[in-house]
């Protein structure tokens, strides 16, 4: 099976991606295969805006029919915007997992760490 792997943004081994906006900070979500791997996503716990979150510490949970996960920061900083809408339609995860679906932005105290993360092809090797 083929999974969308946009290489406008980076990965965490553990299914996150990271992709830096125009305002210098750092949109999260989960990946395709990660989505497909859960199934049909019914809830999303999320941090609070303004919660400071360190580069790979758990920021919040995802649970599916299937499995329950914890989700993980590509970069440290502070949590500056959250998709509510996930609160009423977790189920946008699965719709559109780079779109619709982000979880937070991150203002990130350093974007070095984005250095540390997969790039497309090295994610995609991953789950290959």
């Amino acid at each position: 099976m083929s999974f969308d792997i946009p290489d406008d943004r980076q990965y965490l081994e553990s299914h996150e991606w990271a992709l830096e906006t125009d305002d210098d900070t750092v949109r999260v979500g989960i990946t395709d295969f990660a989505q497909d791997e859960l199934g049909d996503v019914v809830f999303v716990e999320l941090p609070d805006e303004g919660d400071d979150l360190s580069q790979e510490a758990e920021f919040g949970v995802i649970e599916s029919i299937k499995a329950v996960s914890d989700l993980y920061a590509p970069v440290g900083g502070e949590v500056v915007a959250i998709n509510e809408e996930l609160f009423n339609a977790p189920e946008l995860v699965n719709d559109d997992p780079f779109g619709d679906g982000w979880m937070l932005e991150i203002d990130p105290a350093d974007t070095d760490e984005l250095a540390n993360l997969l790039s497309a092809d090295e994610y995609e090797a991953q789950v290959a």
